[in-house]
C-alpha cells in the first residue's frame, strides 16, 4: 500500500472538524494527500448517519469504490455510521479493512501501523460509556483563517428521532484548560476566528470546574488576534441568560445563535423527549431579543414527526413567525436505528411530509425576505471568504452569519481572510449585496 490517501467527508461541521485530525494524523505518519481517489494506496470514507438512508448511501458508495480494489488500494469506514453498523461493514463490503467511529481516531497511529503491516479487519469501536478523550495530537487545519475546536462530544439527551447518542456517545467535555490553549495556539498562527463545536455546544460542563460555557466564550473572545468567535450546536435545554450577557459584554462573540426547536408543538416537543415546552422555549428567545445588541437566530425544524397533526404544523408555523428567525435548517422526520421513534404509531406518508415541509419554507422564505431587507443601508464588517469573479464580486460573512456578496473600488481585491466594511444595497432571501466602503 503506498502511504498516500484520499479522504471523503460527508455531515456537520463536527465531520469536517473530525475529518481535519484524521488527516493531521495520517500526514503526521508520512501519509501524503491525493486530490483522486485512483491515485491513493488508503481510501477514507468519513460517514454521517444523521439523515435519511445514510447506510445505504454509505454502502453505495463503497459499491464505487470497489473497482479499485483490484490496484492494491485500502479502504476505511469512518464516523457515525461506521460507529453504527460496526463489523457489519465488513459482512457487506468485505473489501473495507478498517472501521473506526471517532471516539477512536486518537488510536489511528496504532491502527495504520496494523494495516501498513497487512491486517485485513481492523476496528476502532467505543462503547458511549466510554469517558475516553476525544482530543488527538495533530490537526490538519483546511481554512487559514477560521478555526474548528471540539469542547464537548456525544449527547445524553436521547431526544426519539435522534441517533447520536448511540453514535458519538455520552456527553464528555475536555477541559477548560486544554480549549483554551488550543485556542491561544490558534491565535499565534494568525487564526481571526475560533468556532467552538459539540453535539450539545452549551452542555458544556468544565472537567476541572474552572469555567462555565458562557466563561469559557468570554476568555476565547477576550485573545489577542481573536475577532470572532461562534459556537453550534446550542441545546434549548441547557440555554442559559449568561450565554446572552457574554455576547453584549465581549465584542468577539459573534451576534448569532443557533438554537434548534424541531417544533413549535408542545404536544410534538414532548413526544420527540425534548424536555422542554413552547413557551420554555420562547422565554429563552425573549432573553435573546433583549440583548444590547442586535442577535440573528436560526433554528432546526423536524416536519412530519410521527403523530403530528395539521394543528401541530400550524403552531411550528406561529412559532416561525413569532421568533422571526434569519434562517431554519428544516427537514422531512426519517426514522433512523435504535431510536424510540422507530416504533411509534401515526407514521406520515412521504407525500404529506413533503407537503408540510413546503408550507413551512415558504413561510420561512417570507419572514427571510422581510428580515434581510432591514439591512439595507446599514454598515457591516465582513470577514472576506472569496470571489465570485463572474460576477466581479468579494464574498464575505457577517458577524450574524449572513452571507455578503460585495464590490470595490480598489485595484486590488481584498485578501481572503481579511475584515472588510461594507455597506449594504440590496437584499434577498438568503443573502446581501453591498459596495465596501472607501
Amino acid at each position: 500500500m503506498s502511504k498516500t490517501f484520499y479522504i471523503e467527508t460527508f455531515g456537520c461541521q463536527m465531520n469536517a472538524h473530525d475529518s481535519e485530525k484524521v488527516i493531521g494524523t495520517l500526514e503526521q505518519h508520512g501519509y501524503a494527500r491525493v486530490d483522486d481517489e485512483a491515485d491513493a494506496g488508503l481510501i477514507l470514507y468519513n460517514t454521517c448517519s444523521i439523515r435519511d438512508k445514510a447506510e445505504q448511501k454509505v454502502f453505495h458508495r463503497l459499491n464505487e469504490y470497489k473497482r479499485l480494489q483490484g490496484e492494491g488500494k485500502k479502504f476505511a469506514v469512518l464516523g457515525c455510521v461506521a460507529q453504527q453498523e460496526g463489523t457489519r461493514i465488513f459482512e457487506k463490503a468485505p473489501y473495507v479493512s478498517l472501521v473506526s467511529g471517532s471516539a477512536s481516531y486518537r488510536n489511528l497511529p496504532e491502527m495504520l501501523s496494523r494495516l501498513e503491516n497487512g491486517e485485513q479487519r481492523i476496528t476502532g469501536l467505543d462503547d458511549r460509556q466510554t469517558d475516553a478523550a476525544f482530543e488527538t495530537e495533530f490537526v490538519a487545519r483546511t481554512n487559514p483563517h477560521r478555526g474548528y475546536i471540539t469542547i464537548i462530544e456525544g449527547c445524553d439527551k436521547f431526544c426519539a428521532y435522534c441517533v447520536v447518542p448511540y453514535t458519538r456517545g455520552k456527553e464528555r467535555s475536555r477541559t477548560a484548560k486544554s480549549v483554551l490553549d488550543e485556542a491561544r495556539r490558534m491565535a499565534d498562527a494568525g487564526f481571526t476566528e475560533i468556532q467552538l463545536l459539540g453535539q450539545n455546544v452549551n452542555s458544556y460542563k468544565d472537567p476541572s470546574g474552572r469555567m462555565s460555557f458562557a466563561e469559557l466564550l468570554a476568555a476565547i473572545g477576550q485573545l489577542t488576534g481573536i475577532r470572532r468567535v461562534r459556537f453550534t450546536t446550542s441545546h434549548p435545554r441547557d440555554f442559559t441568560r449568561d450565554i446572552v450577557e457574554a455576547i453584549d459584554a465581549v465584542p468577539a462573540l459573534c451576534d448569532h445563535v443557533h438554537l434548534p426547536v424541531q417544533s413549535g408543538s408542545t404536544a410534538v416537543l414532548k413526544a420527540m423527549n425534548r424536555e422542554y415546552t413552547r413557551d420554555w422555549y420562547l422565554e429563552r428567545i425573549s432573553w435573546i431579543k433583549a440583548a444590547k445588541r442586535s442577535i440573528s437566530l436560526t433554528s432546526d425544524i423536524i416536519v412530519g414527526f410521527p403523530g403530528e397533526t395539521e394543528e401541530d404544523l400550524e403552531q411550528t408555523a406561529t412559532l416561525l413567525e413569532e421568533v422571526g428567525y434569519d434562517a431554519i435548517f428544516a427537514f422531512k422526520y426519517s426514522p433512523r436505528p435504535n431510536t424510540p421513534a422507530i416504533g411509534m404509531a401515526d407514521s406520515l406518508s412521504d407525500e404529506v411530509k413533503a407537503a408540510r415541509l413546503q408550507v413551512l419554507l415558504d413561510r420561512q422564505r417570507e419572514i427571510q425576505r422581510t428580515n434581510y431587507e432591514r439591512h439595507v443601508g446599514e454598515e457591516m464588517e465582513l470577514m472576506v471568504e472569496g470571489y465570485n469573479r463572474q460576477r466581479g464580486q468579494v464574498i464575505g460573512r457577517s458577524t450574524q452569519n449572513k452571507t455578503v456578496n460585495f464590490t470595490t473600488t480598489q485595484a486590488i481585491l481584498p485578501a481572503t481572510g481579511s475584515y472588510v466594511r461594507v455597506r449594504v444595497t440590496q437584499s434577498f432571501p438568503n443573502s446581501l449585496v453591498g459596495e465596501a466602503c472607501v
